[in-house]
């Protein structure tokens, strides 16, 4: 089955606490929000661009890179990473083989004049290591070698991402499965800290050091425990 699930604010630390309208507001978007990790499922339909892996008799289509193309290209099953992006005219799907590729879209598109398109594109012209690589060297005429990259836009990225990157690089493929396992009890916490006034980047830090060490803790047990080190 697909790894879908429910951020939910049932926790007595949230119950107690009087939030104002803006902060409610964004309380409520948490819990009708519906958030992907991964989905694992038989692949039915295999391209270049994208995938299609139907689980519990749903097939949902995931655009991919060249190099998650590549990754399963004999593979009959496969798990994938999901980005989830949601507009006005559409749902879309990005799925990744390997979390850090993932993680490094996310940053891609942090950038302003990349779209998820163009992230794809920049993915797919280059292997995550390489990718890393040139953003942190500031290399910036690779950038330039993608499609829909200009000069303004390689620069833009290098100065944003040039530190955050090596982050990406540091990424072990032994502990996704690990978050994969706990991933609902890791966003539900990061969501319900976040709505607490924390900053989300410090517990998303915490909350995953945390469920490493003790992957069995319930998402009430994970929120108490990290406002102790907040």
């Amino acid at each position: 089955m697909a790894k879908i699930f429910h951020a939910t604010a049932s926790f007595p630390e949230i119950e107690r606490k009087k939030l104002p309208l803006q902060q409610l507001s964004i309380l409520s978007h948490y819990i009708h929000r519906i958030m992907y990790e991964y989905i694992k499922g038989k692949i039915t339909e295999l391209t270049p661009t994208y995938v299609v892996l139907e689980t519990g008799g749903i097939g949902y289509l995931l655009q991919i890179s060249l190099q998650t193309y590549t990754a399963l290209n004999s593979l009959t099953e496969a798990t994938l990473y999901v980005h989830h992006i949601v507009r006005e005219d559409a749902q879309l799907f990005f799925g990744f083989h390997q979390q850090k590729e993932r993680e490094l879209f996310r940053l891609l598109i942090s950038v302003s004049g990349i779209g998820a398109n163009t992230a794809r594109i920049m993915l797919s012209s280059y292997g995550v290591e390489d990718m890393v690589q040139i953003i942190s060297t500031g290399n910036i005429s690779a950038l330039k070698s993608v499609k829909g990259i200009g000069a303004k836009t390689a620069e833009r990225a290098i100065v944003d991402l040039k530190n955050k990157v090596l982050n990406v690089a540091a990424i072990s493929e032994s502990t996704p499965g690990i978050f994969a396992e706990v991933a609902e009890n890791i966003d539900e916490a990061v969501s319900a800290l976040t709505i607490l006034g924390y900053p989300k980047a410090a517990c998303e830090k915490i909350v995953k050091s945390i469920c490493r060490e003790n992957p069995a803790l319930t998402a009430e047990a994970i929120i108490r425990q990290a406002l102790t080190q907040l």
